[in-house]
């Protein structure tokens, strides 16, 4: 296992994008690691949070918890769209041309978004645009657990300490009551994914992530 450090994030000009399908994609996929990074460079880094599908009330409960989320951001610039919740691959353009109008407002250091191979269509329909209009930028891509059985073998690791597990929980509970009584929301679940992360990594816990292609300068 090699260790590296995170990209260049604590200049005052840097970006974080995070995208979702839905609403709570990004936070239970990566929340933890956007609460340790915004921690870790205070008032520093500016986010991008952008969710491609939400009625009316879940918008409210993804805006509020992206100010919740990136309470130690510098900024945090909201957007909610409401494409068509489960239909993305029937929505191809709609979608691409979304992706390519964010791609030409912001040009993050980091982006954070849905993996390619996730079971959810609407999932892998944006992992597989992202690249397309963001070329040339670190894509993480993170996981979502979920009854398809679709947990592949991650290739990057952000370890994460109990407060930050706690919080992050505490912060999908409170920001998510809408999805409160789905068999899978609760506490087992959500440190069921980063406990085994943790092992994987020498840590506690831990979210895991891919990326599709790295270039090493040495």
């Amino acid at each position: 296992m090699l260790a590296h450090h995170l990209p260049a994030l604590d200049r005052p000009d840097a970006v974080l994008l995070a995208v979702g399908a839905h609403a709570d994609d990004i936070e239970i996929g990566a929340g933890g690691t956007i609460l340790r990074v915004l921690g870790q460079h205070p008032g520093t880094l500016a986010v991008r949070w952008v969710v491609l599908s939400a009625t009316p009330d879940r918008a409210e409960e993804a805006r509020a918890s992206a100010a919740a989320f990136c309470s130690d951001a510098r900024s945090v610039d909201v957007t909610v769209l409401d494409l068509p919740d489960g239909r993305f691959p029937a929505h191809w353009g709609a979608v691409k041309q979304s992706l390519q109008d964010l791609a030409a407002d912001v040009d993050p250091d980091l982006i954070l978004a849905t993996r390619p191979g996730d079971a959810h269509q609407d999932h892998d329909t944006v992992a597989t645009l992202l690249p397309t209009a963001f070329r040339d930028h670190a894509i993480w891509g993170y996981e979502i657990p979920k009854y398809d059985g679709d947990t592949i073998q991650p290739s990057l690791y952000v370890p994460l300490d109990d407060e930050l597990v706690d919080r992050k929980i505490a912060l999908l509970h409170e920001h998510f009551p809408s999805q409160a009584g789905r068999d899978w929301w609760d506490d087992a679940l959500f440190r069921a994914l980063p406990r085994l992360r943790g092992v994987e990594c020498r840590a506690r816990w831990a979210e895991a992530f891919v990326t599709a292609k790295v270039v090493v300068h040495p």
